[in-house]
C-alpha cells in the first residue's frame, strides 16, 4: 500500500533519528510518533547500546509515547519509520493501536508489513493501521545501503 502523501517533515525527523543511531554504531533506523501534528516521541535503534534485541526504533518510540501520553493506547497517533517494520514491531504497532503507519524503505528480507509475515493481514491481528509505504524512500534506502557498504 503506497501513498503519494507528503510527509510534512515527520519522515525527515525519523531520518535524523536514524543518522543519530548510525553515529552510535547502530543500524540507522529512526522513528517518530506524532499526535495532532506534534512529535510526542522519537527514537533510533539502540539494540547494541542496550544489549537488547527488542530495542528497535519503533518499540522505543512507542514506549516513550505511551509514557508521555499516559496510555498504552495510541489510537490517535501516527508512526513514521525509515524502514518497513519487522514482525515484532508490527505486533507492537498493532497492540498500541497506532492509527497510521508511514514507512520509508521496504524491507524484503526482514519486513513484516508488505513482506514476510504480513502481520496486519493475518486473521489473528486485532488492529491494523492504515499503511503508507515509500515516504522519502530513496533517502531511507541510501542511508541503509551506505551503512552496510561501510561495514563490508
Amino acid at each position: 500500500m503506497t501513498s503519494t502523501l507528503h510527509n510534512s517533515g515527520f519522515m525527515d525527523q525519523a531520518l535524523q533519528e536514524a543518522r543519530l543511531a548510525q553515529q552510535r554504531g547502530e543500524v540507522p533506523i529512526g522513528c517518530v510518533v506524532v499526535k495532532e501534528a506534534q512529535v510526542v516521541a522519537r527514537a533510533g535503534n539502540r539494540t547494541l547500546e542496550l544489549n537488547d534485541p527488542t530495542a528497535h526504533a519503533e518499540i522505543l518510540a512507542i514506549r516513550q509515547a505511551g509514557a508521555v501520553l499516559g496510555s498504552q493506547r495510541l489510537d490517535t497517533c501516527d508512526l513514521y519509520v525509515t524502514l518497513e517494520p519487522c514482525t515484532m514491531c508490527a505486533g507492537a504497532i498493532s497492540f498500541a493501536r497506532i492509527r497510521r503507519l508511514y514507512y520509508g524503505a521496504a524491507d524484503e528480507k526482514g519486513g513484516g508489513i508488505e513482506h514476510g509475515a504480513r502481520f496486519f493481514s493475518q486473521a489473528t491481528c486485532h488492529h491494523a493501521p492504515e499503511v503508507y509505504g515509500g515516504l522519502a524512500e530513496r533517502d531511507c534506502q541510501h542511508l541503509l545501503r551506505a551503512f552496510f557498504q561501510q561495514r563490508r
